[in-house]
């Protein structure tokens, strides 16, 4: 009789056929009527935006609602601790979660659980008043937020970035510049890392800060519109922002070091995305390849067609089994370092492959405008860039292969 402890289970338990089943209904319920009565000033990007990038309020209004009733259903930040409102589920169920909404495609499904915006384990680092003013609103989706790590200079290599926090009196002075910060021109407030002691004196790793700063506290510049994320990202400027320590999240100088401690489920969450995605893709080639003929018979009969398909599908296997295996890990308390770089890469680039044999396959279809599949070849090269560049991943893999 195999026990938890034997591995992860791929059965299907009666809490997650709930969890399935009650997002799907919340998905048709509240999820597509909002996305059917924005009309194409959702699905067109040309009426989504502003002219300078933003998006449109209408749309903004919507994705508001859907997080605030996600978060009153239960949906949210599920994956968040019972004690400040989330549901306290487990990896296993977190990774199937987000898998399973991104089945349902690019839409505005993509906002039912909690992403950039929402609570992300660093911010349970919150303390004392920071708790009922900033984590528990942001569980609940009163409050959306951002990680402003990433600078014009300092990408992946972020213990070089030069935004500083500097000690006067009783307060820290904060300066600087931060670019492609999800989210940075809606959310609320922004976790803000900052090099707090320099690099000689704490060690390369070492002193940097985390702040929270409030929207009304920094600058919005110009927004960063990759293609697939228009509007969603923005360059910020600190110019003597003054912060008091009720502001610091977490211990002063250690915030790398949390924020790297929580970095495994950012990659677990986004190949899940990845995952989700492929599947969807997949389907919708199948379907295609059945109903469209060419030369007398489906496409699907042309083994050129069938095997791209086919491809596809069985990379995506594996890489659904390797996110199950990184979740049970995690839950585990399992080091999971190299595990969520392995995932994150072969997810990520799977689906890449197979959004790029979506298009082919529908041919001209493919590059229409009236259909999802630019819209996910978009997403995919997106994702091999957020949260480690695929250059990233190897190299840590490559790491802990040298370490053991």
């Amino acid at each position: 009789m195999a026990t938890d402890s034997d591995g992860v289970s791929f059965a299907k338990s009666e809490e997650w056929r709930l969890i399935e089943r009650s997002l799907d209904e919340f998905i048709e319920q509240e999820v597509d009527p909002i996305e059917s009565d924005l009309g194409e000033t959702w699905s067109n990007p040309r009426l989504r935006h502003e002219s300078d990038g933003r998006l449109v309020s209408d749309v903004l209004e919507a994705i508001q609602s859907i997080r605030q009733a996600s978060a009153e259903a239960g949906f949210y930040a599920m994956n968040m601790p019972e004690a400040h409102g989330g549901e306290g589920i487990s990896n296993v169920l977190w990774y199937r979660a987000k898998k399973h909404v991104a089945t349902h495609g690019t839409g505005l499904s993509e906002f039912v659980l909690a992403g950039p915006a929402g609570p992300k384990p660093l911010l349970l680092q919150a303390a004392d008043e920071q708790i009922e003013r900033y984590l528990e609103p942001t569980i609940s989706a009163e409050l959306s937020t951002g990680f402003a790590q990433t600078e014009p200079h300092a990408g992946s290599d972020s213990p070089a970035m030069k935004t500083t926090a500097e000690r006067d009196g009783e307060t820290w002075v904060l300066n600087g510049t931060k670019q492609w910060i999800t989210n940075a021109p809606y959310a609320d407030f922004l976790q803000v890392f900052a090099r707090t002691t320099p690099q000689e004196e704490s060690g390369r790793y070492g002193g940097i800060t985390c702040f929270i700063v409030e929207a009304d506290e920094y600058e919005i510049g110009s927004l960063n519109n990759a293609v697939g994320m228009e509007g969603m990202q923005a360059e910020i400027h600190f110019d003597d922002v003054r912060l008091g320590d009720e502001r610091v999240l977490g211990e002063p100088d250690a915030a790398f070091y949390q924020a790297m401690e929580f970095l495994s489920l950012g990659r677990m969450e986004l190949g899940a995305e990845a995952v989700g995605h492929a599947e969807h893709l997949l389907d919708l080639q199948v379907e295609y390849a059945n109903d469209r003929e060419a030369f007398g018979r489906p496409i699907g009969k042309f083994q050129s067609i069938s095997n791209k398909i086919a491809r596809g599908r069985a990379k995506n296997y594996a890489a659904d089994a390797a996110g199950h295996k990184l979740a049970w890990k995690m839950d585990q308390g399992d080091s999971v370092i190299e595990d969520a770089s392995i995932f994150k890469w072969f997810a990520t680039n799977t689906f890449w492959e197979i959004a790029d044999d979506a298009v082919q396959v529908h041919g001209g279809n493919g590059l229409s405008e009236e259909n999802p599949f630019m819209n996910h070849l978009h997403r995919a090269r997106i994702l091999r860039i957020v949260e480690g560049t695929d250059e990233i991943q190897l190299n840590t893999i490559a790491k802990q292969m040298s370490a053991r």
